[in-house]
């Protein structure tokens, strides 16, 4: 059994069990958290659900982990010879979560 989650403006396939990286949440370590923008639930007899944007009677907890930033992305602009080089650096925020479980409702 497993769901597509979007959360930060990105997609993620998980289960339960699965460990991911996702834009921060605001929230303290060992809180769990709860995610209901659910685009497509697959549960055990391989029947699939597709949300219309969203499937209203699925939701998924999850419990933070840590919270930390990614490795530096090096930025450099460099236009040839008019002694013009800009150096940059980025190091976005993640939080790391544990997914408990996937809560299918009855409607």
């Amino acid at each position: 059994m497993f769901a597509i989650l979007k959360t930060g403006g990105k997609q993620y396939r998980v289960g339960k069990g699965s460990v991911l990286k996702i834009e921060k949440i605001n929230a303290e370590i060992g809180d769990l958290v709860k995610f209901s923008e659910v685009l497509m639930f697959f549960n055990k007899e391989e029947i699939i659900s597709i949300g219309n944007p969203n499937l209203e009677n699925i939701n998924i907890s999850a419990e933070i982990l840590e919270h930390g930033r990614h490795e530096k992305i090096n930025i450099i602009k460099f236009k040839r010879r008019k002694h013009s080089l800009k150096r940059q650096g980025h190091r976005q925020l993640f939080t790391k979560i544990k997914i408990k479980e996937i809560i299918e409702e009855e409607v």
